[in-house]
């Protein structure tokens, strides 16, 4: 960056990041005072977020409304989404916008100089000149809005927020953390909702609505955040020019206001709903939470981080030991919660009874207070900073770029306070304090357990317990009040709320006008890469087995997958072997107890975990193959410890600690259903699958609902169960580590390779060779079309299929369907219109697909769009330039920057899957040149897919139990 050239802005600071290996600039600009940050590196991944303070008063979610509501359309992009078309015809490596309890953010980012600079023009022409003055249509779409076919049916509420509110609010655990929160903040932007409540979203006004954007909306609020490798002066010069210079300087009343100390704890009740029958004597939430600091000072967050590891959660943490051998709650949890400007420390015993809090309170105290004055374990401390130290270093973030993450984790400070805002990057001389403290021994953690969360007042314990019922209640409420509005007005307000219901649908429905159209940016098909990635795959005989390798710089860490082929299995030993991928680790050894496991873990490698992992290939038995996999990533220096703890974890784990395993399941068993009701879309996927397709009766059985059925039985019958299961362990473990199962996946520098393979082959050698009894079987598929009945407020619908069963081939436009039905036809119907929260589809190379919505109010009409698609597709039409688009989105989720790990993990999946890189090249080459035609081909596959009519729904009681015309099988979800 050049400073000569900063005549609009102030620079206030700059300083190197070697940390990051950047370096960091803030400027203030001087006609509007908006914040700038800019860190400037070698990073083609380009990142751009602008953020505004935006702290709610009222649980109306305003502020969640208003960010879905500013992509719908703005000044020079006047369409109704160009949120969408970005999505379509972008190369992006990430495209969203978040709403946090005090702020909210808007950041892109791509790889391409063209099409990073075309995301930046739309988000900020989003934000400062959104069309919603023009359009109170985008309010009742994306907020709420009554919906009235005629004065003769029923009055509901709509609207994708409202409807997205309605999923969050049925999950328990988001209950009890906004329950917590409330408590803990009840005079600050946190004491109230910023997402909505659905009961207080139909309380929001447009004009309040407009109000909330013109109030904090504006450059003065705002704080603009640019990462990576460009033109930094180019960038500051387009802010000013086109944005930032049209504004004058407003004062802001935005500032996040600190919570007065509390004279003494709080100790509150609360319920939430469950399904009639669902059990209430062991499902209550007891909760202990503290305020811990600010979130300025980072090495006080970081250090509670730690805390967080060695009190709580790490396997055999002192609170999480104590409270389960008291038998208090089946699964504890809890976390230090940053990204506010007052965090909190929380403890949560999930599954207790309500006549515990007492007890829960003395048990959580006490511990407090030995670990304060006995000391905390070292090691346990040592682990906790070192996993933290491996992935700080390693700024591997999966799919989100490391840019992105940085700023957010840097927000996290900035929109506080501006004395320290890069201190969230500066973080390794905080670890190195830490651990000097920690070899001092000079009690620091201690006195932070005592000061914070023994001493002090500002906290409070509460108790989140469940009522049959309640939802039912809460429903018939809504349904009341809704006539009853409905009945108070005269027949004129009526036709006019059936005219605005009917106006609303004409907006949604009326296309948009092709001079829009043409003002979204776009790439051309020639600026795309024509040529497939790389596969890093050489195959090395090890003593007969696979060592498989991937020649990739990894920056001194080995990412290693040791693989055990599984096969033969019945419906059985599936079931165990979902709950043995959990056990591992989580039990004591001959050497070690799962407490020490775990520090060992993390004291010396970044991370050892078990799993099952399914190839699809048509060479194999039944098209797919399972492996169990061992995976671990550790500093070269360290793969001694690495291969040493997962032999020990492997060999010498000790299944005859019957209590330990009753825990585990218990615990298990409420995270399962946890995520069934948090995540149900993926659950009914696989569960329509399996109707048909093998590969997913077994992972449904493995992992998905049937596996909780199996926990369910297991936890409520598990000392007549207990003798099987640990037969059935042993068996398991003999069958499956065995030589000739034996393969290896590994991404090192050449230099380590043959290290490596000399640890795998002694690890071969200590494998099980016993004789193996009669091979399992696998069940038959059959069709259920279930519907399973939650608590819940809103649905997961799916449907499946697979055209390959029908004579159909996979091709590439397959690719380009999936995006087009996710940002056309499904998004169009099931999202606007139809106001659930997503949607998505999936389409496989063995021919298995599916259609699934997420946060869904509705049952029937979306299995009735999903019926549409082939109608949809035989009459589909789209001009080269929309071609083009569908392409670019396409290949911009294909080629999206990778990491190590990552290009590891993808070379290893293809070769297993038998695919090669001709394979991958013919899939783009079909992807690039494809045109209208060939997608208007692909309706014949998709009646293929829909012909099989399997159907597999999550929801609630009420409309999956009116859904028997379309459902063979209706039953709760959580046995009775």
């Amino acid at each position: 960056m050049d400073k000569t050239r900063l005549e609009k802005y102030e620079l206030l600071l700059e300083e190197e990041l070697p940390d990051i290996h950047s370096v960091g600039t803030i400027l203030r600009h001087k006609k509007t005072g908006a914040r700038i940050m800019l860190v400037e590196n070698e990073d083609e991944n380009k990142v751009f977020n602008i953020a505004f303070r935006t702290p709610p008063k009222d649980s109306t979610g305003v502020a969640h409304i208003l960010e879905h509501s500013v992509l719908c359309g703005s000044r020079d992009f006047p369409l109704k989404d160009p949120f969408v078309e970005l999505a379509k015809g972008s190369m992006n490596t990430f495209l969203n916008a978040m709403t946090y309890p005090d702020k909210t953010c808007y950041p892109v980012a791509s790889c391409n100089d063209q099409d990073f600079q075309n995301l930046m023009h739309v988000y900020l022409d989003a934000v400062f000149y959104p069309n919603i003055y023009r359009h109170e249509e985008i309010f009742r779409q994306e907020g709420w809005s009554y919906q009235l076919e005629s004065p003769e049916d029923a009055l509901t509420v709509s609207g994708v927020v409202y409807n997205e509110m309605k999923g969050v609010f049925s999950s328990s655990d988001e209950t009890l953390e906004r329950e917590v929160m409330c408590s803990l903040f009840p005079d600050t932007p946190y004491g109230v909702e910023s997402g909505g409540d659905p009961e207080f979203i139909p309380d929001l006004t447009y004009e309040a609505f407009l109000n909330f954007h013109r109030t904090y909306y504006h450059p003065s609020n705002s704080f603009i955040y640019l990462y990576g490798n460009m033109d930094m002066n180019e960038k500051l010069d387009y802010l000013d020019e086109q944005y930032l210079s049209a504004f004058d300087y407003l004062k802001v009343d935005s500032v996040i206001p600190c919570q007065a100390p509390f004279a003494r704890p709080y100790d509150k009740e609360k319920e939430y709903p469950v399904s009639e029958g669902e059990d209430t004597e062991e499902n209550t939430y007891l909760s202990y939470a503290r305020t811990a600091g600010n979130s300025t000072d980072s090495t006080l967050c970081t250090a509670f981080d730690i805390l967080d590891y060695a009190l709580l959660s790490a396997p055999g943490a002192p609170l999480q030991k104590a409270l389960l051998e008291a038998k208090i709650g089946k699964d504890i949890y809890g976390s230090y919660v940053d990204g506010i400007l007052q965090p909190y420390f929380m403890v949560v015993a999930k599954g207790a009874k309500k006549e515990q809090k007492e007890e829960f309170l003395d048990v959580v105290t006490r511990v407090l207070a030995e670990q304060a004055e006995k000391g905390i374990d070292k090691k346990a401390l040592l682990a906790g900073i070192n996993s933290l130290e491996f992935k700080y270093r390693e700024a591997d973030y999966g799919a989100y770029p490391k840019g992105l993450m940085y700023g957010l984790d840097i927000l996290g400070n900035w929109l506080y306070s501006d004395e320290d805002p890069f201190s969230q990057v500066k973080l390794l001389s905080v670890f190195s304090f830490l651990k000097k403290a920690i070899e001092e021994d000079n009690g620091y953690f201690e006195n932070l357990v005592r000061s914070f969360l023994l001493e002090n007042p500002h906290g409070g314990c509460l108790g989140l317990h469940p009522k049959e019922g309640l939802q039912a209640e809460k429903e018939k409420e809504l349904s009341d009040k809704l006539q009853a509005y409905l009945d108070s007005l005269s027949r004129e307000e009526q036709e006019e709320l059936v005219q605005k219901t009917a106006a609303l649908r004409e907006y949604q429905e009326a296309p948009e006008r092709p001079e829009d159209l043409l003002s979204i940016p776009m790439l051309r098909r020639e600026d795309i890469r024509k040529e497939c990635a790389e596969l890093y795959n050489t195959e090395i005989d090890m003593d007969g087995s696979l060592f498989l390798y991937h020649d990739i710089c990894t920056n001194g860490i080995a990412y290693l997958d040791l693989m055990f082929r599984i096969h033969d299995l019945d419906l059985q030993e599936i079931h165990y072997l979902g709950l043995l991928k959990m056990v591992f680790g989580l039990i004591d050894t001959q050497e070690h107890s799962y407490g020490e496991i775990c520090n060992e873990i993390n004291l010396h490698t970044g991370g050892i975990s078990f799993g099952v992992e399914t190839f699809e290939n048509p060479e194999y038995e039944d098209g797919f193959r399972n492996y169990f996999s061992i995976r671990g990533k550790a500093l070269y220096e360290e793969l001694p410890v690495l291969f040493g703890l997962a032999g020990e974890i492997l060999f010498s784990s000790r299944f005859s600690d019957t209590g330990r395993l009753r825990e585990i399941i218990a615990e298990k068993k409420v995270q399962v259903q946890a995520d069934l009701m948090e995540s149900g879309h993926g659950a009914a996927v696989t569960r329509a699958m399996s109707y048909s397709s093998k590969r997913a009766l077994f992972q449904d059985e493995m992992s998905g609902i049937g596996f909780f059925h199996f926990l369910e039985e297991l936890e409520k019958d598990y000392e007549k169960l207990l003798p099987e299961l640990l037969k059935g362990f042993d068996g398991l473990v003999k069958k499956i580590f065995r030589p000739e199962n034996f393969c290896v996946s590994c991404a090192c520098e050449e230099e380590k390779r043959l290290q490596i393979m000399d640890f795998c082959k002694t690890l071969k050698g200590r494998l099980y060779t016993e004789a193996l009894g009669a091979a399992g079987v696998l069940p038959a598929t059959e069709r259920k079309n279930e519907g399973f009945q939650t608590s819940g407020q809103v649905q997961y619908v799916a449907m499946a299929g697979n055209f390959k069963d029908k004579g159909y081939d996979y091709n590439g436009a397959l690719s380009i369907l999936k995006v087009i039905l996710g940002y056309e036809y499904l998004w169009t119907n099931i999202r606007v219109k139809g106001g659930a929260y997503g949607c998505m589809s999936g389409f496989k190379r063995n021919g298995e697909s599916y259609f699934v919505s997420y946060r869904d109010p509705h049952l029937h009409r979306t299995l009735e769009i999903f019926e549409g698609i082939p109608e949809y597709l035989k009459s589909f039409q789209a001009s080269e330039r929309e071609m083009t688009k569908y392409i670019i989105g396409t290949i911009s989720g294909i080629d999206t920057p990778k990491t190590p790990n990552m290009l590891a993990s993808l070379s290893k999946v293809d070769w297993f899957n038998g695919v090669t890189r001709k394979m991958t090249q013919k899939n783009r080459d079909e992807i690039l040149g494809a045109g209208e035609e060939d997608i208007r081909a692909l309706a014949p596959l998709m009646e293929a897919v829909l012909s099989d009519h399997q159907i597999c729904v999550l929801g609630s009681e009420s409309q999956v139990g009116q859904a028997g015309d379309v459902l063979e099988n209706i039953l709760p979800l959580v046995s009775r």
